[in-house]
């Protein structure tokens, strides 16, 4: 039976062109071709490599390649978002249009549809809106209302919150909307109306407090989780989680698992 959550990847890496590079705050937003790709699933994710100058340095950083969840995806485009936060995604935050990139996907399975009667609530933390950008876009294209609540640690990350629409924004310094945490969004968001399904990705903290807190009002949630990952397709299992049916390797039965699944989401 087809997975909806899932488009499978063709097999082998493919080059991509950069298109576009510019920066959307503290972040960096890339656009690449993809004319052999097939559409992905929101939620899914590819593998990316600069197609120079990665690995075989002066200490061979990067060497692995790094997963990275798609912002949105066009007919022969795929659009990125990445904060250079390590040699990784410093060398990919240097593309240029005209440069090219390796990628290797669409891997992993993506968010699955509202149960019946639950309306769709989003919950994004920093980097983490990226996945549910392309979510947002079907869900509201299917005639559902799909609200954000979005937290960053400043303005200036929090410029990416015009890449979605409908949004509540808070910042851990104030500097953009509520200053506060994005899970005292969702806190008030629960006591006024639970009867809603979230969608969440952002830093671990952030999503064992949304585990704990829709557990604890027996919402469902689909959670975005994020680990190292260095094949991406399950050979490695260097990403491997603890849930209440053993472990699971996030490549291929994630990155999206359900909340009342999961023991404890992992610290980075």
């Amino acid at each position: 039976m087809t997975d909806p959550r899932r488009t499978l990847a063709p097999l082998g890496r493919r080059r991509a062109s950069v298109t576009a590079a510019e920066p959307v705050g503290a972040y960096r937003f890339l656009r690449c071709t993809d004319p052999g790709g097939p559409p992905p699933r929101p939620g899914q994710f590819y593998m990316l490599a600069a197609a120079e100058r990665w690995g075989a340095g002066a200490d061979e950083r990067p060497y692995l390649p790094r997963a990275f969840s798609y912002l949105r995806a066009r007919p022969g485009e795929l659009e990125f978002l990445l904060e250079d936060v390590g040699p990784g995604t410093r060398r990919l935050a240097e593309l240029r249009p005209g440069d090219e990139l390796w990628l290797l996907g669409p891997l992993g399975a993506g968010f699955a549809p509202p149960r019946e009667g639950r309306a769709p609530l989003l919950v994004g933390g920093g980097i983490g809106i990226v996945p549910l950008a392309c979510w947002q876009d079907e869900l509201l294209a299917a005639g559902h209302a799909a609200p954000a609540l979005l937290g960053f640690r400043d303005a200036a990350h929090a410029e990416a919150a015009a890449l979605m629409r409908d949004v509540a924004l808070a910042t851990d310094d104030g500097g953009a909307g509520r200053a506060g945490l994005v899970t005292e969004l969702l806190d008030a968001y629960l006591d006024a109306d639970d009867a809603v399904e979230v969608y969440a990705c952002g830093p671990p903290a952030m999503l064992e407090a949304v585990r704990l807190m829709t557990g604890e009002r027996e919402v469902p949630a689909q959670l975005a989780l994020e680990a190292g990952m260095a094949c991406g397709y399950g050979a490695c299992f260097g990403c491997v989680v603890p849930t209440r049916d053993g472990y699971l390797r996030l490549c291929v039965d994630g990155p999206v698992l359900e909340a009342a699944a999961v023991e404890a989401v992992p610290a980075a």
